[in-house]
């Protein structure tokens, strides 16, 4: 066995764990995005109570950061996680311009793909739910 296959191996033993851990951080991020809007904590100012679209969008992103972070209904939670920021990039960033780097809508980018690896791949270990 050659070394980069003995790595491979040892690598993929922890894969599961891996992607747990990063579901677990990328839950809680997504969550403090939300916590931003409605608590403005911890920087920022809140959104007024029940402003369109802002406050929604904080309620949204603390329940369904939750859920991510701890693995219960991880996959449903991701599938609408990653749809509202696929709305929120084509919504809010898009018209200015198409690039990520660009319009500022990186961070809705790279939220929108980390959750859809949840969706097709699953939540990984480390997680509440046994499905």
């Amino acid at each position: 066995m050659t070394a980069t296959a003995s790595l491979d191996t040892r690598l993929t033993a922890h894969s599961a764990t891996a992607l747990g851990v990063f579901r677990i951080l990328t839950g809680l991020m997504f969550t403090m995005h939300g916590t931003m809007k409605l608590f403005g904590w911890p920087t920022g100012s809140p959104a007024a109570l029940a402003a369109w679209p802002m406050w929604w969008a904080g309620v949204l992103e603390v329940i369904l950061g939750v859920l991510v972070a701890i693995g219960w209904y991880a996959r449903a939670a991701a599938f609408v996680a990653s749809g509202m920021m696929a709305v929120a990039y084509f919504w809010m960033h898009f018209p200015a311009g198409f690039w990520p780097v660009v319009n500022g809508g990186e961070t809705a980018v790279l939220y929108c793909f980390a959750f859809l690896l949840f969706v097709f791949h699953g939540p990984g270990a480390l997680r509440v739910s046994r499905r």
